[in-house]
């Protein structure tokens, strides 16, 4: 059986969705610097790579949610993956926008009609789990029920155990930070110096920053 947690790693890095910078951090859309940054979105660039995290995400949901009816794209990144993974599950699918549409029905999500239905939504990272868990309260409003989160990495980062812990809500990842470090490490990517610092960053990344 592959061992996806370790094989996606590897395959992020192989293909440079994967950026390390210790000396001179990443700025990221919430503004927060970080020494790591993670373009999932290149992925789909790679049908072996793609191919794998399909696989991948479908083993996971079969395991933690074997009773999902609907599976669930998070715009725009989601989208793609929860496609192949509804194709590999011959599930219903929908995907979820930012924000309702500003016209027509004014939707915000679409595809399957998902109340009184389970639905399992597909992101490409957990950082804060901000967006994701916008996408599972608009769904929420609609009438589903939303099983978990599974993405194809999660940053393991404090503030989103305790979003999704307070949304009373559980996420899987397909493969995690601490396994991309150890990973990189075992290619000669990373030296101790900047493990630590990638460590430091992950345990308070606020602290970090000041």
């Amino acid at each position: 059986m592959t061992d996806y947690k370790q094989q996606v790693a590897n395959d992020l890095l192989e293909i440079g969705a994967v950026k390390f910078s210790p000396e001179e951090p990443f700025t990221w859309a919430s503004g927060i610097k970080s020494p790591i940054y993670t373009d999932n979105r290149m992925t789909i660039g790679f049908p072996s790579v793609r191919q794998n995290i399909y696989k991948g995400l479908s083993e996971l949901i079969k395991k933690e949610y074997s009773d999902v009816e609907i599976i669930g794209g998070v715009a725009t990144a989601g989208i793609p993956h929860s496609a192949w993974v509804a194709e590999e599950l011959n599930k219903p699918m929908v995907y979820v926008r930012s924000k309702p549409k500003d016209h027509g029905a004014g939707r915000q999500t679409e595809g399957a009609l998902v109340k009184n239905r389970k639905v399992v939504l597909i992101d490409d990272l957990i950082s804060t789990g901000g967006s994701v868990l916008a996408a599972v309260n608009a769904v929420r409003k609609e009438g589903a029920s939303v099983l978990g989160v599974v993405s194809i990495f999660s940053y393991e980062l404090p503030a989103g155990k305790k979003n999704f812990a307070e949304a009373g809500l559980t996420f899987n990842s397909l493969t995690t930070y601490s396994q991309l470090i150890e990973t990189a490490v075992k290619r000669g990517d990373l030296d101790k110096s900047q493990v630590e610092t990638l460590q430091n960053w992950k345990e308070n990344p606020n602290a970090w920053q000041a």
